[in-house]
């Protein structure tokens, strides 16, 4: 803990950060994160400024990743290394994608197809960060665990998400592209989940520079029409998932038909959608017969 600063002096110097640039959201978010003022001791602050309060971090350390953030639009989740997802902190970096809400239901989704299940194998196509995985090894801690990403680095990071997180998880990691890493388990996976890169090539351009100049492209871009991963993952799924074995992955915003006709199309069973929070369907379900 840094020594106390009182309210008013905070408040003064915390409009200041907001009126060089950026959105105030962002700057309260990074409040939270770094220096560990949560909204509710912000309002308690703005309610009795003569109150002193104490910070996790200098408010010249803030200010300085404050600024790197307005410089080139860095996202403030690379420049203090950590994101909160669910329940959890996770380590991130620029090696991977950040994890978004609406992936967050991904999990939610799962869960409720295995309730019926004590034990199984899942895995997590696209670790990234080892969000999914993570959420996962939590929630199934009798279950048998795969994460597997072709990127080196991210799965290095997913490793320390899943040792900081869920030291004693049964999670093994895989290098390699979607299921390819993952043929000796072939025919055994009772679920995967997968977040894959869905925005189509062209559209890459018109993404926010927070996104595109600094997320991996790897990450974002599905190729042409956006699908070229997600057509990997459903025909893998195929061979790859057990008999009555659950695929559920997150797609683009104007996807869903396409995909669901491509599951129903080489024969997946139980084929239907999620929504997000926004009304948008976003996330296609199957399952071999």
């Amino acid at each position: 803990m840094f020594k106390s600063i009182s309210g008013e002096a905070f408040l003064k110097w915390r409009k200041q950060m907001i009126l060089i640039g950026g959105r105030k959201v962002d700057f309260d978010w990074l409040l939270d994160m770094s220096a560990g003022v949560s909204w509710a001791k912000l309002q308690s602050i703005i309610l009795s400024p003569e109150k002193f309060i104490s910070l996790d971090i200098s408010t010249d350390e803030i200010e300085v990743i404050w600024k790197s953030h307005l410089k080139d639009q860095t996202p403030l989740q690379y420049l203090i290394s950590k994101c909160p997802w669910r329940d959890v902190e996770l380590e991130v970096s620029s090696e991977a994608l950040i994890p978004r809400q609406e992936t967050e239901f991904l999990i939610d989704i799962a869960l409720k197809k295995i309730t019926n299940f004590d034990s199984g194998r899942w895995a997590d196509l696209g670790t990234g960060s080892g969000a999914i995985a993570v959420s996962l090894a939590k929630s199934l801690p009798n279950w048998n665990g795969h994460a597997a990403d072709i990127s080196n680095e991210a799965l290095e990071l997913a490793k320390r998400n899943l040792k900081s997180i869920v030291p004693h998880a049964n999670v093994r990691f895989s290098l390699g592209d979607w299921w390819e890493p993952l043929k000796r388990w072939r025919g055994s996976f009772d679920l995967v989940l997968s977040n894959p890169p869905y925005i189509p090539s062209d559209l890459i351009e018109e993404l926010e520079p927070v996104v595109k100049n600094h997320e991996p492209l790897i990450a974002l871009d599905g190729g042409e029409d956006g699908m070229n991963a997600s057509r990997k993952i459903i025909l893998g799924a195929l061979n790859g998932l057990s008999k009555g074995g659950w695929l559920i992955l997150e797609h683009h915003y104007d996807q869903s038909e396409k995909i669901i006709s491509f599951m129903k199309k080489i024969g997946m069973e139980e084929v239907s959608f999620e929504q997000d929070l926004s009304g948008i369907n976003r996330y296609a379900i199957c399952r071999r017969k």
